[in-house]
């Protein structure tokens, strides 16, 4: 009998412009969205700014949520059960992308077609819910039922394969997971 196992799907506000312009549209508070394979936030991937101080330089990315970029952001902390087979997939398709990081660019346009309602599939482009829920479905988990080139971190917010795990500041998160639990500080769920 195969046992799930636990990956974790982390939605950000970081309160950038990019960030404030992409709240504006979908209304939604959390914009970003990332793939974590701990419920630590040590290995978090996205597709997203290079360098922090630079929003037009994006790409494939493996974030610090530490980072002074996170330091104010506020989060939600999604937990997925899925096969072991599945997440040797999403985590195999990671390392690829991290070993070709040079080629994989940021989807900008095809942020451009969810406003519009048009597939604008980019080859090893990618924005961040893309990116999200196209490595889930590569690795036979469909989060959402819709094209991974429509799909918001709104969607990723409402599916039902996601329970929620953690919502409030990152840093309250990242500083004392343990504190958090003890104390009920900030919504912290347990499996």
């Amino acid at each position: 009998m195969n046992k799930e196992v636990e990956i974790y799907v982390l939605l950000t506000n970081t309160g950038t412009l990019f960030s404030k312009t992409i709240q504006w549209y979908t209304k939604n508070r959390l914009n970003h969205a990332s793939i974590a394979f701990d419920s630590d936030l040590n290995e978090v991937y996205s597709f997203g700014r290079k360098n922090p101080s630079n929003p037009f330089f994006a790409g494939f990315v493996k974030e610090d949520v530490r980072g002074e970029f996170f330091e104010h952001s506020t989060c939600a902390l999604y937990r997925c059960k899925i096969s072991p087979c599945a997440y040797t997939s999403i985590r195999n398709q990671i390392i690829y992308m991290e070993q070709n990081r040079d080629q994989y660019k940021y989807n900008l346009l095809g942020m451009l077609g969810i406003m519009l309602n048009i597939e604008m599939k980019r080859e090893y482009a990618y924005f961040c819910s893309q990116f999200v829920a196209s490595v889930f479905e590569e690795s036979g988990v469909s989060l959402v039922n819709k094209p991974s080139l429509f799909v918001t971190p709104g969607d990723l917010q409402n599916t039902a394969l996601l329970d929620l795990v953690y919502h409030g500041k990152l840093q309250s998160y990242t500083g004392c997971k343990e504190e958090l639990q003890a104390t009920g500080t900030g919504a912290f769920r347990t499996a």
